[in-house]
């Protein structure tokens, strides 16, 4: 909104042309988001403890959460979705397809977390919507979201699988993009749902993945760059860099908050939502694998806990303490700290992984 009213003003004020730089937009974007969170965050905090609105903790977690984070309020994913959703709307060309793609994205998945949060504070547990039915509509979100992209986008690498490390390893999907596609909506989406599990675990994480991804969309946008990189050029990619410098912002703003101790819990408000909209990103960047690389830690939380479940069932054995991860570390005695310091060294570790697959091809 605030673009378009600038730039239509460039004629008579030619300075207002730093407008039209994406990564002074980006900048401005990130900045926005953050402000925003900061100015909303403590009167929400404030509102939502006088409301009790507080997480429901697991009875079979940890023993030392059970004192240290009842009566933490949750559903602070509401403030991330309204700083990088304002953000974006304020500092993206909204004419391009990817923006509303992205948006739909984050908004519906936010709503469904805002449901599943509201159920366990009404009904005082963790459970929330039942599984398959969570499921279901996650599903059917994502299903909108890819027919939206297919339908309204003019993306001609849209059915194609790009591989890292190789220059013409290309594999097109034909029809069954679409499935694959639903499947990294989701999969990203629960990966960061199950990280988010400590104060400030999944927040530097999802920082780290959208902040690389911000750098990806502008390289693979501008036709220079992706040339040199040999990496697929798409039109009109880079304006999503302005959509990843909002999740930034707003989830730097939200771990001011977040820190240990928490003030607040993102809920599955900000989980489901911040990952699905990495899953989105990587689907229109043409970057999935380098997704599961640079989200490598939201990959390693989701796997340990498909090997506890499995282990369990097939042999009535677990293999972890406790899963996901984070939590089998806090069970050998880790400090809650230390883990989430080690792990985010980690997500910077693997997001300069990924980072170096865009030249070494």
């Amino acid at each position: 909104m605030l673009y378009s009213l600038l730039t239509s003003f460039i004629d008579e004020f030619s300075f207002l042309n730093v407008f039209r730089y994406l990564t002074f937009r980006t900048g401005l974007s990130l900045i926005s988001s953050l402000i925003i969170v900061f100015l909303i965050g403590g009167p929400f905090i404030k509102y939502f403890s006088q409301k009790n609105i507080t997480e429901p903790i697991r009875d079979d977690g940890p023993i030392d959460h059970i004192f240290k984070k009842v009566g933490t309020p949750t559903m602070g994913g509401v403030v991330i979705l309204i700083g990088m959703l304002l953000s974006t709307l304020l500092w993206a060309d909204l004419s391009n397809i990817y923006i509303w793609f992205l948006i739909f994205v984050a908004s519906s998945f936010g709503i469904l977390g805002a449901i599943d949060d509201f159920l366990k504070i009404k009904n005082h547990n963790s459970s929330g919507l039942s599984p398959k039915l969570k499921l279901v509509a996650q599903i059917l979100l994502a299903f909108i979201a890819v027919l939206f992209l297919h339908k309204l986008g003019d993306h001609l690498h849209l059915k194609n699988l790009y591989f890292p490390f190789f220059k013409n390893l290309i594999f097109n999907m034909g029809i069954f993009f679409i499935p694959f596609y639903i499947f990294i909506i989701i999969a990203s989406s629960n990966a960061v749902n199950l990280t988010d599990g400590l104060d400030g675990l999944a927040t530097v994480p999802v920082i780290m993945v959208a902040a690389s991804f911000a750098f990806i969309c502008y390289v693979a946008g501008n036709t220079v760059f992706s040339n040199y990189l040999q990496i697929p050029h798409i039109e009109e990619l880079g304006e999503v860099s302005i959509f990843c410098g909002a999740i930034c912002g707003a989830c730097l703003g939200f771990l001011w908050y977040n820190a240990p101790p928490a003030k607040i819990f993102m809920g599955d408000t900000g989980s489901l939502s911040l990952g699905g909209s990495l899953g989105a990103i990587s689907i229109v960047s043409k970057h999935e694998i380098v997704l599961a690389i640079i989200g490598g830690l939201f990959v390693l939380e989701t796997v340990s806990v498909i090997i506890q479940v499995v282990s369990f069932k097939l042999t009535g054995r677990r293999i972890f303490q406790m899963a996901p991860l984070h939590h089998h570390f806090e069970k050998k005695g880790w400090a809650e700290s230390t883990v989430v310091i080690r792990f985010w060294i980690i997500s910077i570790i693997l997001a300069l992984i990924g980072l170096a697959t865009l030249k070494l091809r």
